[in-house]
């Protein structure tokens, strides 16, 4: 039988008897001339393509836990019959379109369809058996309407075979296990067959890919430049990724990390998240902001973590983009790795719908960086209005933080036990002259409370607060006072307390005018000057707070503590109304020591934006339930106290001493081990940490 004429019947046949047809011998003297894509193949009604966007409520995939249920298993395997038979489909596709491609590849092609149709009937079977008829549930058209309209065969290799049947080496051997499980061996046997003969595909289309592409371009560079939309490369990748069946079929280990590393949404409008750790800079000074180099390079540093907050779909903005090894070894401990969009390749976006913009916080320099992608935001939050900067800038303020708590102490008060909340007179004074300082240090000394702290409203951690530990203030002090109202700010006095444990409440309100939801406590260090060093979560942090704030209150009812939260959520939510604020917010607290015993100082500060508090709650999606963790930051010289010469070296020691392990189904989570969070290899300033279960207990 002539190849075009077989080609002819599978792809415009309009009865399953056409689509597995298979003559006994072929020739292909008569190829013809091209034909153009038809817009859909021929097929039975019952297997037309339901409509491009459209859901029922029999067509979502079943979960590998379902699998226990005979009728869910027919349901998979309704799912990958259409696929097999898609690609059935395509292959004749392509010798139809392309009469003149190699002999050698239209034979390869003809081999790799008859496989296809081979896998068909055998699902059909298997199908059977579970009960389940083909046509009964509504089938897809996706791989039809990616790869049908290609321009040439470079087009079909790289569509189907080094992307659609590449990520069956995935599937196939997902499912294979799952069917196993669930004691289907038959099935587990016909997939493990099947993943034989995808390496086979791949291998072909690699062997063809190769020949056609650029020489001097490596085989990734090449596969992301031909791939056509709405493919990329995250089509060609399942969540289990399987490198050793990729490396039977030929692929390189470049690209086999490159793909594994590799995020972009598969049709979910990402969001895009920035980190810009220095708001408060920008808030305060404006366009004089002169950030130093630490600062920088903490930022860049740091720059990778709000992808811990989103998802494979999302869109991270990074300095520049980690190592493939990096990200694929994020991607094995179970972690997200979203798509990383280097700054200085932003305009990569234009052609993009965006889901939301999702800075760190919204200050002068991330409204200046998101600006241009402001048009893309198709549903979600975009720029804020500029009419309400100033108020929402407000929320920064320290000072701000001050009178909110002065406001609401009285009512506080009649909800806490006697003697419980921290007495008015600690909740702090706003200055905004340096006499004014003095003068509140004056009264906070003549209760007998010696020492004293001293805030500025705005600035970055670190500089941002004096201790008045002398007796009569330093001369640097003097200095350091003037200074803070050099640009018209203020300042907070307050005294020294003595903490028994720091905790964050986070909060999110959701852009539209939402109302706010608490997202959880997490415990909080810091160093002696009051610079933060982890943060922490236990099993219940969604719920409650921190064991050793209920701790400190043992033998009263710890309700109180949440009805404290609850009237500061309150006073919080009129106040973002009034603001315009939308988006994440955070609460710093503490216990301290009183007269009487320990006391809750429920509001320290607000934090209009992400905190680190926020990320660690985002993390725990990854950990297993019952496991503590515990979000760290590593600065240099605490690296050299650990022995180490850098962090990659000390990355290496941990994965040596304690390799993360992962327990669960049907998505293994995280139950112990240290997970840097940014590359060890290129850190500087500093190393985020994930540290679970035992790693989580050990002393900082």
């Amino acid at each position: 039988m002539e190849l075009r004429e077989f080609a002819e019947r599978v792809v415009f046949g309009t009865t399953l008897e056409d689509k597995l047809f298979r003559p006994e011998t072929f020739t292909d003297t008569r190829p013809g001339s091209a034909w153009e894509s038809p817009e859909a193949p021929g097929r039975p009604d019952v297997l037309r393509f339901k409509a491009p966007g459209t859901a029922t409520t029999t067509d979502s995939f079943p979960g590998l836990h379902r699998l226990d249920h005979g009728s869910e298993r027919g349901k998979v395997l309704h799912f990958f019959a259409n696929h097999e038979l898609l690609a059935t489909e395509l292959m004749a596709l392509v010798l139809l379109r392309f009469p003149d491609a190699p002999p050698a590849f239209r034979r390869g092609v003809l081999k790799t369809l008859q496989d296809e149709q081979a896998h068909v009937r055998l699902y059909l079977e298997r199908m059977r058996a579970c009960g389940v008829v083909f046509g009964e549930l509504p089938v897809s058209g996706y791989f039809w309407r990616s790869v049908a309209p290609m321009r040439s065969p470079m087009d079909f290799v790289s569509g189907l075979s080094l992307t659609f049947e590449q990520a069956n080496l995935d599937f196939s051997r997902t499912f294979g296990r799952a069917f196993a499980e669930a004691g289907d061996a038959d099935t587990a046997a016909l997939l493990e067959r099947i993943h034989r003969d995808e390496i086979a595909h791949v291998a072909h289309g690699l062997k063809w890919f190769r020949r056609w592409k650029d020489p001097g371009e490596s085989d990734w560079t090449a596969f992301q430049r031909v791939l056509r939309s709405p493919l990329s490369p995250r089509r060609a990748r399942g969540d289990d990724f399987n490198a050793e069946g990729r490396r039977s079929a030929g692929l390189e280990d470049d690209f086999i990390r490159r793909l594994e590393a590799f995020s972009r949404s598969k049709g979910r409008t990402p969001d895009v998240f920035l980190f810009n750790p220095l708001a408060e800079g920008h808030i305060e000074m404006g366009p004089a902001f002169t950030p130093g180099r630490h600062a920088l390079r903490l930022a860049e540093d740091l720059a990778l973590l709000p992808q811990y907050l989103g998802s494979d779909d999302d869109v991270v903005l990074v300095p520049s983009t980690p190592s493939a090894e990096f990200l694929a070894g994020l991607r094995r401990k179970g972690l997200p790795v979203a798509e990383c969009v280097p700054l200085a390749e932003m305009r990569s976006l234009a052609d993009r719908k965006l889901g939301s913009l999702r800075p760190w916080a919204w200050s002068p320099d991330s409204v200046a960086r998101l600006a241009p992608l402001a048009s893309q935001v198709t549903g979600g939050a975009g720029l804020p209005d500029p009419g309400t900067a100033t108020a929402q800038a407000a929320l920064f303020g320290k000072d701000w933080s001050a009178g909110l708590l002065r406001e609401l102490h009285p009512e506080l008060e009649s909800i806490a036990p006697s003697g419980r909340l921290s007495p008015a007179w600690t909740t702090g004074t706003v200055a905004r002259e340096a006499a004014a300082v003095w003068e509140a240090v004056d009264r906070i000394r003549a209760t007998g409370h010696h020492r004293i702290v001293v805030k500025r409203s705005l600035g970055l951690a670190g500089g941002n607060a004096i201790r008045l530990w002398e007796p009569a203030p330093l001369p640097a002090q003097h200095v350091w006072v003037e200074e803070s109202f050099r640009h018209g700010g203020s300042v907070v006095v307050e005294p020294w307390l003595e903490r028994l444990c720091d905790f964050s409440v986070q909060w999110d309100r959701s852009g539209g005018g939402g109302a706010l939801r608490l997202r959880g406590y997490t415990g909080l260090t810091t160093d002696r000057r009051g610079q933060f060093l982890a943060n922490t979560a236990e099993p219940a942090a969604g719920r409650r707070p921190p064991a050793a704030v209920l701790a400190a209150f043992r033998g009263g009812d710890p309700l109180w503590i949440h009805r404290i939260f609850e009237r500061i959520q309150s006073a919080l939510q009129t106040a973002f109304d009034d603001a315009g604020h939308h988006g994440p917010a955070g609460v710093d607290a503490f216990v301290h020591e009183g007269p009487d015993g320990p006391c809750l100082r429920p509001l320290v500060e607000l934090n209009p934006r992400l905190t680190m508090g926020r990320v660690l709650l985002e993390l725990t999606r990854f950990v297993a339930p019952g496991h503590m963790s515990r979000l760290r930051l590593l600065n240099p010289s605490q690296l050299r106290a650990l022995g180490h010469p850098d962090f990659a070296s000390l990355a290496a020691a941990w994965e040596n001493a304690s390799p993360p392990q992962r327990e669960g189904r049907p998505v293994p989570r995280l139950t112990r081990g240290i997970v840097p969070l940014n590359d060890p290899a290129t850190a500087m300033a500093c190393l985020a940490v994930l540290e679970v279960g035992d790693d989580a207990l050990r002393p900082i």
